[in-house]
């Protein structure tokens, strides 16, 4: 195009440090099927394929979910990873589960990499200052391109106290257009970018509400954009999740507007060759830990994944773990995302470590009726919310030994048509026996009497598959919408 300029962007997001391939799930008419896939080795020869076509118009980002997931990230706080960042080279990043670390750390990290770490939205609770870089300026083949970041609103408010000692997160809509501002008229941008953590319904709020964003990197949702969309003339894209799959958008500029783009998801599969350099650099991160997770501890007859909002194979093998580490009623975790599937076969202890990379105490209770109720009405809205800035992450909670049917388009707190424990039917003033893992499983607010089992969630599946393997955990229907 005659007077225009090109920009490539390649986006990675919420690779949730699968270090190697790994099954990944893909819907095939009315089943799943599953391919190997992802690894840095291959996202890196991915990255320099790009690069090598389009020298000096690259611009490479990392949405986050980066540095926690699997045994050797979460073992060394994000270290065994950068190393292998270090030569991924990306041109900045954002994050979310980097927070599980604690701040201060997150600190360091960020210290360690040649790239910044980029929250716009993250401020000190004592001075107001912001903790992180707000955003960055390249030249990028002869245009000045302007990133914003925006980490995950929801870490002082969903997760684990520790993941924000002395910080708190703001939805940053209305620093947006201050930053877009400078941005266009003191740094005299030719394209202003977004890299966010909030999640693709969030995120295209956002863009409706905040003119000047030209393109938008979405993560935390795990969307698979096969198209991206176009919001108040924003493109928005998100790439999958586990390093599975990476984004490629290809922009043509001319008089600072986006006249043209195309895109590809691209599957990070084995019709890549591993780059040898970071797959060295791989084998060194994972070698310490090779035997310890490579030994087989038991066998699923079910596929375990956690690829549907309702309920997941994958956590009602955890949940009857926990059912049979002790004798509860009622047993619940949270709706993680994270965790790469794995086909019927041969478990091992990594594969154990992946469906819970936090590894947390179980811990033992009692809910009443009432609260019960209140706690599931309550985790609808955060999931279902028609306002997207409600939807506070991950899917619906985990649970078994009760039955929920519920109406999805209703109002917050007005969902829930049945409800049952065990087949009858909850009555308010009862008190419910509980097993659970993390305060996103039960908060702090509902229940009483809670205790700390002193066994941690892997070994509670060691456990279990000592006595039961090879196991079962289908779909059971615990929440049905009607």
């Amino acid at each position: 195009m005659a007077g225009s300029k090109s920009l490539t962007f390649v986006q990675m997001n919420d690779t949730h440090a699968y270090f190697e391939q790994h099954p990944e799930l893909f819907w095939a008419g009315d089943h799943a099927e599953y391919r190997l896939c992802g690894g840095y080795a291959r996202i890196a020869t991915l990255l320099q394929e790009i690069r090598a076509e389009r020298p000096g118009e690259v611009v490479a980002v990392d949405c986050g979910d980066t540095i926690h997931g699997t045994y050797a990230a979460v073992k060394t706080e994000g270290e065994a990873l950068l190393p292998i960042l270090r030569l991924l080279d990306f041109t900045a990043w954002t994050g979310h589960w980097e927070f599980a670390y604690g701040p201060e750390r997150l600190k360091e990290v960020v210290g360690k990499l040649p790239y910044p770490f980029l929250a716009s939205n993250c401020f000190d609770k004592e001075t107001g200052e912001l903790v992180f870089t707000p955003y960055i300026v390249r030249e990028v083949n002869g245009m000045r391109v302007g990133l914003i970041g925006l980490a995950a609103y929801i870490v002082d408010k969903m997760m684990p106290a520790s993941f924000s000692r002395g910080i708190r997160m703001t939805l940053a809509r209305d620093q947006l257009p201050d930053h877009i501002r400078h941005l266009h008229q003191e740094e005299k941008v030719d394209l202003v970018a977004v890299i966010s953590h909030f999640g693709f319904p969030q995120e295209c709020k956002l863009a409706q509400e905040v003119d000047g964003i030209d393109v938008l990197f979405s993560a935390h949702t795990h969307n698979r954009t096969w198209a991206p969309a176009v919001v108040n003339d924003t493109i928005i894209m998100q790439s999958g999740s586990q390093g599975s799959f990476l984004g490629r958008l290809s922009l043509e500029i001319e008089g600072k507007r986006v006249r043209d783009f195309s895109h590809r998801l691209l599957v990070v599969d084995d019709a890549i060759r591993p780059d040898p350099a970071v797959d060295a650099l791989v084998q060194e991160a994972l070698a310490p830990y090779r035997d310890y997770l490579a030994e087989v501890v038991g066998e699923t007859r079910t596929a375990l994944n956690r690829d549907r909002v309702l309920e997941s194979t994958m956590d009602n093998f955890l949940l009857q773990a926990l059912l049979h580490a002790h004798d509860a009623e009622l047993a619940f975790s949270h709706g993680w995302r994270y965790g790469a599937p794995i086909p019927a076969g041969p478990l091992t202890v990594n594969d154990l470590h992946n469906i819970i990379p936090v590894n947390p105490y179980l811990f033992a209770g009692e809910i009443g009726g009432d609260e019960l109720w209140e706690m599931l009405e309550q985790n609808l809205e955060h999931v279902f919310s028609r306002d997207p800035y409600q939807q506070m992450g991950g899917y619906i909670k985990r649970c078994l030994g009760l039955t929920c049917y519920f109406k999805v388009e209703n109002p917050p707190g007005r969902r829930i048509q049945e409800l049952f424990v065990r087949g009858e039917k909850v009555r308010p003033d009862r008190l419910y026996s509980t097993v659970f893992v993390t305060t996103q499983g039960v908060p702090e607010k509902y229940g009483q009497n809670r205790q700390n089992l002193k066994v941690k969630a892997v070994e509670a599946l060691r456990h279990y598959l000592r006595k039961e393997s090879p196991v079962t955990a289908p779909l059971r229907g615990t929440f049905t919408p009607v």
